[in-house]
C-alpha cells in the first residue's frame, strides 16, 4: 500500500520496536545487525546506545530499500533523501521527511497517525504477549521508570481485564467440580492434593 521500500522500512521498524522518531532517524549502517535481528539507537535523553530487536519483515523493506539506493557507508545516517535543489545530492532524512512519511501513510490509510502512536500500537503488543513481562517492555521501550511504562503505556482495556477476570472464575469453579479423591491409608492428602488437583475425601 505505500508507495516506497523506505517508508516501508521506517514505518515497520517504528512498530515493531517502539523506537523514538529520533532515535530511528539517527541510525547509521554500522547500527543495524542483520543476522540477529537488531538495531542499535541511541537512547533521547540519556543518549545511551542499545540494541533493539526488530521485526524480520521490517529488515526486509529496509534491504530492499538500502538495494535501491547502493552502497551504504557504515558510518553514515542510514535513512537519506535526494535534495534536488542541492543538485540531487544524499541528505540526511530530518523530521521533516520523517512527518512527509506519516502523511502519505495516513493519506494512504485514512487515518492520522503519529509517530507516538506507532510506538504506542508496538508497546500494546508487547504488553499483550504473556511471554514478555512489563520488565520486557520497559526494557525496550527505554524507559528510566517502571511506572513510566505502566501508567503512559499499558492502559487495560476494560473488555480485556473483564474476560481475564472471568476465566480466572470459570477455572476457580472448574477445580471446585473436580471429583473427591478417595485417600488410602498413609498417605498424606495434602500433597496428593497438591500433585492430582483434586479434593482429597
Amino acid at each position: 500500500m505505500l508507495g516506497s521500500n523506505l517508508d516501508r522500512a521506517l514505518l515497520s521498524l517504528a512498530i515493531s520496536n517502539g523506537a523514538r522518531a529520533s532515535e530511528l532517524l539517527g541510525l547509521r549502517g554500522v547500527d543495524v545487525e542483520w543476522g540477529e535481528q537488531l538495531v542499535r539507537v541511541v537512547r533521547k535523553g540519556s543518549g545511551a546506545e542499545q540494541w533493539l530487536p526488530t521485526s524480520s519483515e521490517a529488515l526486509v523493506w529496509l534491504w530492499l530499500y538500502q538495494t535501491e539506493w547502493g552502497p551504504v557507508d557504515p558510518n553514515a545516517p542510514l535513512w537519506v533523501t535526494l535534495r534536488r535543489r542541492r543538485g540531487a545530492a544524499r541528505s540526511p532524512l530530518g523530521s521533516e521527511a520523517l512527518r512527509a512519511v506519516l502523511r502519505r501513510a495516513n493519506a494512504k490509510l485514512g487515518a492520522n497517525y503519529t509517530m507516538h502512536d506507532l510506538r504506542h500500537t508496538c508497546s500494546l503488543r508487547m504488553a499483550r504477549d504473556e511471554h514478555l513481562s512489563v520488565r520486557d517492555v520497559q526494557l525496550i521501550l527505554g524507559h528510566a521508570r517502571l511506572s513510566t511504562t505502566v501508567d503512559t503505556y499499558l492502559v487495560e482495556e476494560e473488555e480485556q481485564v473483564i474476560r481475564r477476570v472471568l476465566d480466572h472464575l470459570r477455572r476457580a469453579a472448574e477445580q471446585k467440580a473436580r471429583p473427591v479423591v478417595a485417600v488410602a491409608q498413609g498417605y498424606d492428602t495434602g500433597d496428593l492434593a497438591v500433585l492430582f488437583g483434586g479434593r482429597p475425601a
